[in-house]
């Protein structure tokens, strides 16, 4: 069989009362982040363009759109509330050969699970089926080494889990991977250079074109196969070898699901400067003065120096979203303020011609031990600060698994806190304990549109 055959059976093979309380807690983990992050993020640019774009009533339906009251055609709802969940990269993680952030197939699936009137234990299950899809995929093969982007793997996974939710057969499970996969691919210079607002929307695309190839499939379109093997395939032309075995997917009696090893971010930047603000924040109260450093030098793996810590871009950031992908403007702003949040990359700050002198003294260098970390281990983003004062002395701080990863998780009471914290300014405290309470009980739900009700921005 093919490997989209074999993807399209397992999406049918696992059914929720097989599901473990570890693996339906993780999910709802997940959920409670994605949906602290996509209100947050719910009036950022990308996302009010995304709303005004579609926002005639040609483009209505059944799915809702967060905070907002409006429905619309599941495709469209997927885009929009995906890009809103996007846009902090305050949500999770998950690194392979291949980077994720797994927790973008959220929306789209509820998107398309409120569509088919399916109840929260049925989205739940979609979720973390999508999880396992995407997270197996990214362990077996690197894209951005041939110059393509993660989010092609969530073509895959939202596919076959909206194939799911639709009803469809394992035979249209099937056909809607290979439409999905075989047009829709996204090219890497989207997280390149000077990174734009379209970072917040690229992984929505593709699930937006995702639920339309398995809209397709159910009304008998059939599409280009084998879409991985093929002579002019997937694994020929854009992975250049795979590494994947379904038959090693996490199955219900071995409950070694991905969604159980995702990173949770603490901080809103990117994954590789999280153990960095840590050391950042560590050196602060051991300095004191900022006046009396004279260099930092950063240390942090291949993939950390290569996305966030290479290009003149990274000193000088022009963008939101380069600002969130510069290890030398994050650990800049750590060491001010003695914190990172979301108000830390706004245009004032990044743009703040004394922090602009400051990150002049940091340099970003690989450590090939943490690069030999991440290759044996996946998602160990190890880094170290050592800063020199004028008068010669050093201070070093190190962090190999910071807060939030597998290895030092989040507890649920910081998860709380964090969804809180974003939640408040758009709902007010009371109707956002409202919401979390509602996501606490997600398998509960007998709709999903009663979640979107108590989600009214002010």
């Amino acid at each position: 069989m093919s490997i989209a055959r074999d993807i399209a059976e397992y999406v049918h093979s696992i059914d929720y009362d097989e599901v473990s309380d570890r693996t339906t807690h993780s999910a709802k983990r997940s959920i409670v982040d994605a949906f602290g992050c996509a209100i947050s993020g719910a009036k950022s640019q990308p996302a009010a363009i995304a709303l005004k774009t579609f926002g005639s009533s040609a483009w209505s339906g059944p799915a809702s759109v967060l905070g907002t009251g409006k429905r619309f055609d599941p495709q469209i709802a997927a885009f929009i509330n995906g890009t809103m969940e996007r846009f902090l990269d305050y949500n999770d993680t998950y690194d392979g050969k291949e980077f994720a952030h797994p927790s973008d197939n959220i929306f789209p699936l509820l998107a398309v699970a409120e569509a088919e009137k399916k109840k929260g234990s049925d989205a739940l299950t979609a979720i973390l089926l999508a999880y396992e899809i995407q997270c197996r995929l990214a362990d077996s093969a690197a894209l951005w080494k041939s110059g393509w982007d993660h989010v092609i793997y969530g073509l895959v996974s939202v596919s076959a889990a909206a194939s799911r939710l639709m009803g469809l057969s394992a035979d249209k499970t099937e056909q809607a991977i290979n439409i999905a996969l075989g047009s829709h691919l996204t090219m890497r210079q989207v997280r390149v250079g000077e990174i734009s607002m379209w970072k917040a929307a690229v992984f929505a695309n593709a699930a937006r074109n995702a639920i339309f190839s398995a809209m397709l499939a159910r009304n008998g379109m059939t599409g280009p196969s084998p879409i991985f093997e093929g002579a002019n395939g997937f694994v020929s032309l854009v992975a250049g070898k795979m590494d994947l075995d379904v038959r090693k997917f996490a199955t219900a009696k071995n409950d070694r699901f991905k969604i159980n090893e995702t990173l949770t971010k603490y901080w809103p930047a990117e994954t590789r400067a999280q153990a960095a603000i840590w050391c950042a924040i560590s050196l602060k109260g051991k300095i004191g003065s900022l006046d009396k450093i004279r260099e930092i030098e950063v240390g942090t793996n291949e993939g950390g120096l290569r996305i966030i810590g290479s290009g003149a871009e990274k000193w000088n950031p022009k963008t939101k979203e380069t600002a969130d992908h510069s290890l030398p403007y994050i650990v800049a702003v750590a060491l001010m303020d003695g914190n990172v949040n979301i108000n830390s990359f706004k245009r004032s700050r990044f743009t703040d011609r004394q922090t602009l002198q400051f990150m002049k003294k940091i340099k970003v260098v690989e450590r090939k031990k943490y690069t030999n970390l991440f290759e044996k281990g996946g998602t160990v983003n190890a880094n170290d600060i050592t800063i020199i004062t004028n008068d010669g002395k050093s201070f070093r701080e190190e962090v190999i698994y910071p807060k939030g990863h597998p290895k030092n998780p989040m507890n649920d009471s910081e998860l709380d806190s964090k969804f809180m914290s974003l939640a408040q300014a758009h709902l007010g405290r009371q109707k956002s304990r409202l919401a979390l309470d509602a996501l606490w009980n997600f398998q509960h739900l007998s709709r999903l549109g009663s979640l979107f009700s108590i989600i009214r921005f002010k």
